[in-house]
């Protein structure tokens, strides 16, 4: 496999066939979602119902595992920017 397929650039998907922007985007933003259900799903994590070993350890978990979720949510957003801008300009929302 070539570098330009391993990396999928120069419009691959990394399989060597062609893909549109859209195409991408769209597999990132599902492949983002995916990630942001799993960093989510680790709100129920049996660790976090087990003993602390130090105070407020569960809360700055449980704080940083929303962050990490808000940030794959903003990313999946920005994704979308990319999308409009590379379209009609305006947003899916809006129509």
């Amino acid at each position: 496999m070539s570098t330009t397929e391993e990396t999928g650039s120069a419009g691959t998907d990394g399989c060597g066939k062609e893909c549109t922007l859209k195409n991408s985007c769209d597999g990132l933003r599902k492949s983002i979602q995916v990630s942001a259900n799993m960093v989510k799903s680790l709100m129920d994590h049996s660790d976090l119902k087990s003993e602390q070993t130090h105070s407020g350890q569960h809360a700055e978990m449980k704080a940083n595992i929303m962050l990490t979720y808000r940030h794959l949510e903003d990313a999946r957003m920005r994704i979308g920017k990319i999308l409009q801008a590379a379209g009609d300009g305006v947003s899916i929302l809006d129509k």
